[in-house]
């Protein structure tokens, strides 16, 4: 005999309630920012882990060395022709890769460039074979404000710490904006091909910012579904005045 319940609920994952203020939440389902209740989630002071390599053992080399040398040889004259292989497990990628990547922006099919969770912008794909994973830290959304009378201002990079190659030589002034934002207070919510990014009371105390990302992905219209497009629309409300923005 089994006991217990026949049928149970399941607890839907990663609640939103955990995430963000009750308050914040009710706020945005007046002008549908806010995010939904099935989603993946991160907080943006959440750092990404290098994901971890593996190598094949002797045995498993030996039964993929036929494999391994045709590859070998197809690397090798795709080069010679001035052309990159669209996979070559023989060279090592510059960029270590890591659990940072979010929903990409873009249609099917028209390359794409992904958004970190954190909001950087970075995994440059347009050419097919041709991939830059380094984050372009220039593409950013930024936010000013302006209190009595512009005697009280400041701006505010919408990602947060400083960011790998910030402070040098040739990083053209990035590094003198405001990248003061915690992100402790900041969550990610992803359900592709859409992302909510809800700032909590920062960078601003007084503001609740909720950014919303979608790409085109329309059921059995594949045409415009492969625009390479993307549309990025803020809401934002302060002292229960909404404004929104795209």
């Amino acid at each position: 005999m089994v006991s217990g319940k026949l049928f149970h609920c399941r607890r839907n994952s990663w609640p939103p309630e955990e995430y963000i203020n009750r308050t914040t939440l009710q706020l945005f389902d007046s002008d549908s920012a806010s995010p939904p209740s099935q989603a993946w989630r991160r907080k943006l002071n959440t750092h990404a882990s290098i994901l971890k390599e593996f190598s094949v053992t002797f045995t498993e080399a030996i039964k993929v060395i036929r494999l391994g040398i045709r590859l070998w040889s197809y690397v090798r004259e795709e080069a010679s022709h001035g052309r990159k292989a669209p996979i070559d497990p023989f060279t090592r990628e510059r960029c270590r890769p890591s659990a940072s990547l979010g929903v990409p922006l873009g249609g099917m099919g028209s390359g794409s460039i992904s958004r970190g969770f954190r909001g950087e912008f970075r995994h440059f794909q347009i050419l097919p074979a041709t991939c830059e994973t380094s984050p372009v830290m220039a593409n950013q959304f930024s936010i000013f404000i302006s209190r009595d009378g512009g005697n009280k201002k400041y701006a505010s990079v919408l990602s947060p710490g400083r960011h790998e190659g910030l402070g040098k030589h040739n990083d053209h002034g990035i590094s003198s904006w405001g990248w003061n934002l915690s992100g402790q207070h900041s969550t990610y919510h992803a359900l592709f091909p859409r992302t909510w990014t809800i700032y909590d009371g920062e960078p601003d105390p007084e503001l609740k910012v909720s950014c919303r990302q979608i790409s085109p992905f329309i059921p059995h219209n594949y045409r415009e579904s492969s625009l390479p497009t993307a549309v990025f629309v803020y809401t934002i409300i302060w002292h229960l005045i909404i404004m929104v923005m795209d």
